[in-house]
């Protein structure tokens, strides 16, 4: 009896554990841009990041108060389409909590990432000058550009907003007087 009881106690965590679901793995999923998503652990992103290289490396910084706050960043290629991206990410905690995705070229390179992002996320849901955002909870997308006559900058940028509350922790305190 009494080993059947320790056996019992044993299978309990086990069985609690496998039935707490990952962090929103599925979710995180589903708001993915090029295979990346906001929160995905650094590891995950070093990972995608390098791959997706040529001849680049990810260099990364660390905040001058906390190595628990990083900014990383490379020249990618996307083997899908051949798009070529200045990837970076700031990661907190070991997750990121935004990466950004910035490219240059003509005016149609706008359209293109419009079409691409209306793709992915659906409609768009909000929209200013120059911005366009989809949002999923506390993530979202956003897709801005600007430049003149022929010539734009893009900037795609995915934000887990959740990780990116974090940060205020490494933030140092006023004293009070």
């Amino acid at each position: 009896m009494r080993l059947s009881c320790l056996a019992l106690a044993a299978l309990v965590p086990a069985a609690l554990a496998a039935q707490t679901p990952a962090r929103d793995t599925a979710r995180a999923a589903t708001f993915a841009y090029r295979g990346f998503a906001p929160g995905m652990t650094y590891r995950d992103f070093a990972v995608r990041a390098q791959a997706l290289a040529r001849a680049d490396t990810l260099h990364c910084d660390t905040s001058r108060r906390t190595a628990q706050i990083m900014d990383c960043g490379l020249r990618i290629r996307d083997p899908a389409d051949s798009a070529r991206f200045y990837l970076s990410a700031n990661i907190i905690d070991y997750q990121t909590s935004i990466i950004d995705f910035t490219d240059s070229g003509g005016t149609a390179i706008v359209a293109r990432a419009q079409k691409d992002l209306e793709r992915r996320f659906g409609p768009v849901q909000r929209r200013a000058v120059g911005m366009w955002e989809w949002r999923q909870g506390r993530r979202k997308a956003r897709l801005n550009w600007r430049g003149r006559a022929n010539w734009r900058i893009v900037s795609i940028t995915l934000i887990d907003g959740d990780v990116l509350d974090r940060v205020a922790k490494y933030v140092p305190r006023k004293a009070k007087k």
